[in-house]
């Protein structure tokens, strides 16, 4: 077995080192920063209940401002103004033409549901308030169309309440009051909560109540390793399907019976990985596909009319990846988008009838798919043995070894890089580097076992996976081991600093964004309404009074000593999840040990969301990797 593996290995190498898909032996032109991170000309395509209009966000004043088109005629109109603060992605429509939205007011930690009516063209504000969040659960309520359901911790900080919001009146009345254990709640087509999930922290137990008026009960209890997500009821009231993994690794599609929690049948299963998405119509209540992320996506359908639609939308969009985001209510015209790993990706507007196929928006024309290149899926074996898979982009250079190479480990980390189009890995491809991302032990979509395998280990063998595929990107001869940078977000910050700390014989430089740099103060700070999760947390990662020493131990706040590498550092100082006045001492602390840092820090920002501040992000982070990995001619 282990020869099989290696002959693979080396199959694997010598078509990355040599003919990776889609890369010309060939030097291509230096895209400008701005086409690859500008704000796309349209995005969040989505169409009225009545599919007379398409909606879809678009720039206005380097804001994203909503958008509606009249599909009869073909007329555009821009139907909000703001300059100010965003229309959120999260928008919705009503069966009475209203579009329901939200912005989030950083500068003043205020958050606003507004509704517009699209007849009239008005904007009218529901809700506003103060440190509260807000969520958009059900706004498609055909037997109340003036109501639509939110999740608002407005009364408890920790807890979410579900809340009836009338966007004629504004009136706004409680509809389910967390008791203060429920973390998820599961609305039917109608808005209405029948599935409740609650946790402790450690266990969580899925709850069921038949009717508004009735007591919600307990059907299903799990530990956290184990998992059961409702998706929807099936057309019998007491059965709803689930996504589960009891009693096995990876998670299936199963059939459950509400009234006694009892898994009644297995709907599908893959042995390669766990589903990760359940496709179904809100309007005709019908079960469609299943899909799941081996080393790309794949999918199942159920639904013979939906399979259609797939197949001759894979015939006219030969090569893409499709995914339907939103249709009508009679379920006639359908918003399909498309993307590759090499295309950010198209919207058109797909009619069954006629099998009409109209092209409504690019994410980002100014991109040529053949100037931009392959992301590869590889895997190797970490040292103690278990298979790690990953992706790898080379640059579209006249050499395929010996490359300078960008480490991208994810953030979460219980989450996964999957196969598709990146801006942030396009980029450093183009200007010359080898971009390698790892879903090391832990990450989400392989299974039970792989997932808690990476249980207490984020600093021990999730950060080992990393170096292990590191090395073996050099024993492949495709990286060069001179020149090899980290790069990371949030939890991927934390692994970069981790990595020049601990191993700078592989390293060059490192840049992080938000970076983790404390693991105590990060879960004794958790939000209130994260407390819940605390005990799961413990388990999953350590507890910081019993597990100190281990959080000293990997930390860097603890040991800038470490770290002696160049250093950039990107932090927004309205970062919920971020110690502020840590990390600036932290940062000062490693500039008076002469570490070459260069730390960028803006006070209104989280996340560097805005077009001017990307712009500004990746113009820094392609003049410190020039400076510091650049393989000079």
């Amino acid at each position: 077995m282990d020869k099989l593996y290696h002959l693979k290995n080396i199959a694997v190498a010598v078509l990355l080192v040599f003919t990776l898909q889609g890369c010309r032996d060939q030097q291509v032109r230096e895209i400008p920063v701005r086409d690859f991170f500008k704000t796309p000309e349209k995005s969040t395509f989505k169409i009225s209940p009545d599919g007379k209009y398409i909606s879809y966000l678009k720039p206005y004043q380097k804001k994203q401002n909503l958008f509606v088109q009249d599909l009869a005629t073909g007329q555009e109109q821009r139907v909000t103004s703001f300059t100010d603060y965003a229309v959120r992605r999260d928008y919705s429509w009503t069966y009475n033409n209203q579009i329901v939205f939200s912005q989030d007011m950083i500068s003043f930690r205020q958050f606003r549901i507004c509704a517009l009516d699209v007849a009239t063209r008005r904007v009218r504000t529901l809700l506003s308030q103060d440190k509260a969040t807000m969520q958009l659960i059900m706004t498609k309520n055909k037997q109340q169309p003036d109501v639509i359901t939110i999740a608002m911790n407005k009364r408890d900080s920790a807890n979410f309440d579900i809340y009836r919001l009338n966007i004629r009146t504004s009136e706004l009345r409680a509809y389910v009051v967390n008791p203060g254990n429920v973390s998820e709640w599961f609305p039917d087509a109608d808005g209405k909560i029948h599935l409740a999930k609650v946790s402790d922290g450690v266990d969580e137990t899925i709850l069921y109540r038949p009717s508004d008026e009735a007591p919600f009960k307990p059907i299903i209890k799990n530990n956290f390793k184990n998992s059961v997500e409702p998706i929807m009821f099936t057309t019998h009231k007491d059965l709803f399907y689930a996504v589960s993994n009891v009693n096995r690794d990876k998670s299936a599609l199963v059939e459950i019976n509400a009234q006694t929690g009892k898994e009644e049948k297995v709907i599908y299963a893959s042995d390669a990985a766990d589903l990760s998405d359940v496709g179904f119509s809100k309007y005709s209540h019908k079960l469609e596909s299943v899909s799941w992320e081996d080393a790309k996506k794949q999918s199942h359908f159920f639904d013979k009319g939906i399979e259609g639609i797939y197949h001759d939308l894979g015939v006219q969009l030969k090569g893409n990846k499709i995914r339907i985001v939103d249709r009508d209510s009679a379920e006639k015209k359908y918003i399909i988008n498309t993307y590759t790993d090499r295309d950010p990706g198209s919207y058109y507007l797909y009619q069954p009838d006629g099998k009409k196929l109209t092209k409504i928006g690019e994410t980002n024309p100014g991109l040529t798919p053949d100037e931009l290149c392959a992301m590869q899926p590889v895997s190797f074996k970490a040292s103690d043995g278990l298979v790690i898979n990953g992706y790898l982009t080379l640059p579209q250079t006249k050499t395929k070894t010996n490359l300078p190479v960008v480490v991208m480990p994810h953030g979460g980390p219980w989450r996964r890089d999957s196969w598709g189009y990146s801006s942030e890995v396009q980029f450093l491809a183009n200007r010359g580097y080898a971009v390698f991302q790892v879903n090391y032990r832990g990450s989400t979509g392989y299974g039970k076992a792989f997932h808690s395998a990476g249980f207490k280990q984020v600093g021990g063998k999730m950060q080992d996976d990393i170096t292990d595929g590191v090395k073996w990107l050099i024993s492949q001869k495709i990286a060069n081991p001179k020149k090899i940078a980290l790069m990371g977000s949030g939890f991927g910050g934390f692994s970069a600093l981790y990595g020049i700390a601990n191993h700078p014989e592989l390293y060059n430089c490192a840049i992080v964004q938000s970076g983790l740099i404390n693991f105590i103060s990060y879960i004794k700070d958790v939000p209130p309404f994260l407390k819940s999760q605390l005990k799961m947390r413990y388990e999953m990662v350590g507890n910081p009074e019993t597990d100190a020493d281990m959080f000293r131990a990997i930390s860097p706040v603890f040991h800038p000593d470490k770290i002696k590498l160049p250093l950039l550092i990107f932090q927004g100082g309205r970062d919920p999840r971020t110690n502020i006045s840590e990390l600036k001492l932290f940062v000062r602390e490693l500039k008076n040990r002469k570490v070459p840092v260069t730390f960028v820090y803006k006070d209104n920002e989280r996340s560097f969301f805005n077009e001017e501040s990307r712009m500004q992000v990746y113009a820094d982070i392609e003049k410190f990797l020039d400076n510091n990995m650049r393989v000079k001619p």
